[in-house]
Parts: C-alpha cells; structure tokens; sequence
C-alpha cells in the first residue's frame, strides 16, 4: 500500500482542492475538507485503475510533507 501527499487548498468560495504532486492531474474538491478527502481518494483510486488499464507504471510517492512555524 503507498502513501500519497495530498495538498489541500480552500479558495475564496469556502470550498477545498485538492491535488496529489506525485500523480499528475489527479486532483478533487469539497465543499468540506472531510468531502474533499473523500473525493481525492476516490480519483486516487480511479487515477491508478486507469494507469494500470493502460499498462502505464504506477508512480511511487516521493514527495514528502512537514510543517513549519515562522515568525511573521
């Protein structure tokens, strides 16, 4: 089982992207941040089916996530 960093970004409508940088064009959205969960691990899920339908490598997480706290 493989680990993917997802990014979450809210926009000016309240609502929440979200997008996985190791594969490319699997992104999602929510009007909650618990619906975009949802949604972005069903594409992940859709986006490697069809990956493997094509007979396309499935790619291997790489990226990695932190926080950091700065003085503003």
């Amino acid at each position: 089982m493989n680990q993917y960093v997802v990014l979450f970004e809210i926009n000016a409508q309240g609502h929440f992207g979200a997008w996985v940088p190791d594969l490319p064009g699997c992104i999602s959205f929510g009007d909650t941040i618990e619906e975009a969960k949802r949604n972005i691990k069903e594409a992940i899920e859709l986006h490697i089916e069809g990956l493997k339908a094509e007979n396309l490598p499935v790619p291997h997480p790489t990226n990695h996530s932190g926080v950091l706290s700065v003085a503003v």
